[in-house]
């Protein structure tokens, strides 16, 4: 099997030829990052012999960013752990669901499943699904609108169970075609009801009411990676026929390593197609790109090469993660580089590809090109580009614009969209502007009668930037009661929503409540923002306490995490023993912040009193 990575994690394609690589994409991210270098040695890459790009920093590290370790054990209990949740977060501390939900619980999701009529209807009619590129939703070209209404889907979500639904539907003599399966099916994945999805799929297979091709099993892939996991996703794929286990059953499992930011398994499977000799194409480069965006910038150029070599021809999306990598390292000359490269080769310029274009000018202070870039999407009739609205509301809060603000929401709220709503509840809260971003949500709770997490933590978000606890806690009270699903997400507002206000160990004791009753599995970025305030404090226990719980919840160690612990044994005017060995068994490398960090909490560095006793 020939390995497209190396042992140190970067993507290798053992080109033989001279790197004079011409195309203006990898140029912009080969130019002051990499080098040319000329290998002799025999590698797991391929060729023996080979030139590719090499980049300067050594520093590859293997992590997971998701809701998908490490280097401490730490014993004793940290402060405030052993409280109840109380100040009105008690309600919640019934599970009400979970990103690894398994078997035996799957008919129990009546929480955030059981969708009113009202509910039915909020769907943002603009959005585009997940599944449309990946493709496995199968019978699309029949002509029937994927916004249509399915009477299996209503007859699904009404049911005290999907089983009963469908065996009455079977009893009642109705018609359980392709295409009807497909709507249903389709119906339920746009309002994230990935468990009764699963179900239905479940049940055709069992009952053998259908024949499965390929999209059909690809389709069973993601909903079980979605809901219990890669490994669990992994063993299904196992146990598909192998003349169905195809390019899309593959590509499948690869997005939702991606989506969980797992590099290693992304990796794997990203080599395992190549031993399969299936096509590299844009879907799987672009995977590639969207995690090292997230994860690991400096292989970018890697994968750009690969896509050179294989004559890959880059999508609009490949542009978008480029111009957005860019903007996200402050390159904006780079990022406009990529503009000129991408209208060169004709591809347009969508209103999210705008968007993020301008969310990095705003950023970098560029006003008049951010609005300028605003004005092209609105396209000079709001209403006829209603679909820019969404991405519109919170960019022109960015650029302090109150009366553009204004503008917009005044053309949604006649018939306002639930994107729509969460768009203009995130603007008025960038604003400031508390008593309009309640309104909007007032009038969601007013329009429909139940609300998604979604819905309900971009409220809580606006409170939790804004330092507003009480009524914070108030709208966790109110989740809680409308039994609304509570997502990593909303756990991480919540977590924050505390931290924000001063009161650490209590947002501790919140996630890790959470975390023992197997409600979550907490964001990266959760756990970080408690670690970085103990180490503010200088509190090492509490802090190696929290590197601790990361690995157990599954996340390999990254540089950042290392560079807080440490920032906490400076802070405690402590010395840390073996840090560098701790490093280097999670295969992590010191960049020069860590090296500086490193040096300071040596325990044995020398000092001039030292070296003259010495």
């Amino acid at each position: 099997m020939m390995n497209y990575f190396s042992r140190n994690g970067s993507l290798c394609v053992g080109i033989t030829r001279p790197c004079s690589v011409k195309n203006e994409l990898l140029n912009g991210y080969v130019e002051d990052n990499t080098c040319v270098v000329e290998s002799h040695m025999s590698v797991s890459c391929g060729s023996p012999y080979f030139k590719r790009f090499y980049h300067q920093s050594n520093a590859f590290p293997r992590f997971s960013i998701t809701k998908c370790g490490f280097s401490s054990q730490a014993g004793a209990k940290s402060s405030g752990e052993e409280d109840d949740l109380q100040d009105g977060f008690s309600e919640l501390e019934t599970p009400l669901g979970s990103d690894t939900t398994t078997e035996s619980n799957l008919d129990d999701e009546k929480a955030d499943e059981s969708a009113s009529d009202a509910d039915v209807s909020d769907v943002d009619g603009d959005e585009e699904s997940p599944e449309d590129e990946l493709e496995i939703l199968t019978d699309k070209g029949k002509g029937r609108s994927i916004r249509a209404q399915s009477q299996l889907f209503q007859a699904i979500i009404s049911a005290r169970s999907v089983e009963n639904a469908l065996d009455k539907w079977v009893e009642d003599g109705k018609d359980l075609n392709k295409d009807e399966i497909w709507l249903a099916t389709n119906n339920l994945r746009r309002r994230r009801m990935f468990g009764r999805a699963l179900q239905l799929s479940e049940w055709l297979e069992t009952r053998g009411k259908i024949d499965f091709v390929e999209r059909d099993y690809a389709s069973r892939v993601d909903l079980i990676a979605k809901l219990r996991g890669l490994h669990r996703a992994e063993t299904y794929i196992e146990k598909i026929p192998e003349s169905l286990r195809g390019e899309i059953v593959h590509r499948t499992f690869l997005a939702n390593c991606v989506a969980a930011g797992n590099v290693k398994k992304a990796e794997e499977t990203f080599n395992k197609m190549r031993d399969l000799e299936f096509p590299t194409t844009a879907f799987t480069c672009n995977q590639l790109l969207l995690l090292y965006k997230r994860l690991d910038k400096k292989k970018i150029a890697d994968v750009l090469l690969l896509m050179e070599k294989e004559n890959v021809k880059p999508t609009g999306f490949t542009y978008r993660l480029l111009i957005d990598s860019k903007g996200q390292s402050n390159d904006l000359d780079g990022m406009d580089q990529i503009v000129e490269a991408m209208k060169a080769e004709g591809v347009e310029l969508d209103i999210s590809t705008q968007a993020v274009l301008a969310k990095h000018y705003a950023a970098d202070g560029q006003k008049m090109k951010a609005e300028s870039i605003l004005r092209d999407m609105e396209g000079g009739d709001l209403m006829e580009h209603r679909s820019a609205c969404p991405l519109l509301l919170p960019l022109y809060a960015e650029l302090g614009k109150v009366d553009e603000v204004r503008r917009i929401w005044e053309v949604c709220e006649r018939s306002p969209r639930a994107n729509e709503c969460v768009a203009a509840i995130e603007a008025w809260g960038r604003l400031k502007k508390i008593d309009e971003a309640e309104a909007v949500f007032n009038g969601m709770v007013k329009r429909w009668k139940k609300l998604s997490a979604t819905q309900f933590s971009a409220m809580l978000k606006v409170y939790a930037n804004n330092k507003m606890l009480t009524k914070g806690k108030d709208m966790v009270k109110q989740m809680a009661d409308s039994g609304c699903k509570i997502s990593p997400l909303t756990w991480d507002i919540i977590v924050k929503l505390y931290v924000e206000s001063g009161e650490v160990e209590r947002a501790d004791s919140i996630l890790h409540k959470a975390t023992q009753q197997n409600l979550m599995r907490p964001m990266y970025s959760t756990f970080m923002s408690i670690m970085s305030q103990y180490s503010k404090r200088g509190d090492v226990h509490n802090a190696e306490k929290l590197f601790h719980r990361m690995r157990l919840s599954g996340y390999t160690a990254r540089i950042t995490q290392f560079q807080s612990l440490l920032q906490a044994y400076i802070n405690a005017k402590t010395s840390a023993y073996g840090m560098r060995d701790r490093m280097k068994a999670d295969n992590l490398f010191p960049n020069k912040a860590v090296a500086a960090l490193l040096a300071r909490v040596d325990p044995f560095k020398k000092t001039p009193v030292s070296e003259l006793l010495d």
